[in-house]
């Protein structure tokens, strides 16, 4: 069995890998750039690659029996160039790191630890109770909106339950009130939604028809202290219309995760947009980390050495994103 781990993401998973899947392999690490022949040919000999991108400029891998993503997002992956022997799967367990980061996140907009240990050590009992200028915020008793309602959203559900916070939920597919969703809406009903809640989390995923979902239109129906959380992907919000939302201040501001721009071979530092929102105080910016925790390592890579047995075995498969003949 010749598994390929393809590129630095990927390898991540690999650490002590043959320990997990339990079995012989033959396993190789290889470099998100395949410069040389033998990179090439180990890629195109593989029976299983576990990778975040296929597309036309990598080698044909005509024996491959498991195209696996370590991760939810197939979107670069082109699954018609992948040889139709090869079956496609993706993983998650990354909800729990994900809705503690949103979580978090909320908590820190409202509590001012921080602010108020830099304070106290010079003095400064700003925070101090007993009177009411000097109050601070709380959760419990807002409201978070869930733009998407899958792994993501039900995590962060129920959380927001156990801090006593109303929650909404927008999505595709119906979704039933509940003793934890307290009002559902269609993607029809965005605008109600919208100016329903406090939070406006963003997990849905990028599709055709989710590029630029939330747009002008979406804030406009925000009310104007709501804060948007985007832990999906970047282009589900419209860049130009949130920057100048931000810049205007016509929402409370914004908690940004997964963005435009990354870094590249040819550019290792960039700024995460095209447009200036580093120089914006009311957003707070992180490099897409959300997920990327210890536990999410251990929960995905036992994901994917459990379906390549089942893949090698004959069984069932998990998380198919699609069939391999």
């Amino acid at each position: 069995m010749r598994i390929v781990f393809h590129g630095e993401n990927a390898a991540s998973f690999s650490h002590d890998f043959a320990k997990v899947l339990g079995r012989d392999a033959q396993i190789s690490l290889l470099p998100d750039v395949l410069a040389t022949e033998a990179d090439k040919r180990t890629y195109a000999e593989a029976d299983a690659i576990i990778g975040v991108k296929f597309d036309a400029t990598l080698p044909q891998p005509s024996q491959l029996k498991l195209f696996h993503v370590p991760g939810a997002g197939y979107d670069m992956v082109d699954l018609g160039l992948l040889p139709a022997s090869a079956a496609v799967c993706n993983c998650f367990g990354h909800e729990q790191a994900i809705a503690e980061y949103v979580m978090s996140a909320l908590l820190a907009r409202h509590i001012p630890l921080a602010d108020a240990d830099r304070r106290l050590r010079t003095g400064d009992w700003t925070y101090w109770a007993g009177a009411p200028e000097r109050v601070h915020g709380e959760i419990a008793g807002k409201t978070i909106g869930l733009l998407g309602f899958g792994h993501i959203g039900k995590a962060i559900t129920a959380r927001a339950k156990a801090f006593e916070m109303q929650v909404h939920v927008a999505n595709r597919s119906p979704v039933a009130a509940s003793s934890v969703v307290d009002r559902a809406f269609s993607l029809d009903e965005l605008g109600a939604f919208y100016g329903s809640v406090d939070f406006v989390v963003v997990s849905i995923p990028l599709t055709e028809g989710t590029k630029g979902l939330v747009n002008a239109a979406a804030f406009a129906a925000m009310r104007p202290d709501a804060v948007v959380v985007n832990v999906a992907r970047g282009p589900v919000i419209d860049e130009q219309a949130l920057y100048e939302v931000l810049k205007a201040g016509r929402i409370g501001g914004a908690i940004i995760d997964t963005w435009y721009r990354y870094p590249t071979a040819v550019d290792g530092a960039p700024f995460p947009a095209s447009l200036p929102f580093h120089e914006l105080s009311n957003v707070l910016m992180t490099p897409h980390m959300s997920g990327w925790t210890n536990g999410t390592i251990r929960r995905r890579q036992a994901v994917i050495a459990g379906n390549i047995r089942r893949r090698f075995s004959g069984e069932k498969l998990e998380n198919v994103v699609r069939e391999g003949h």
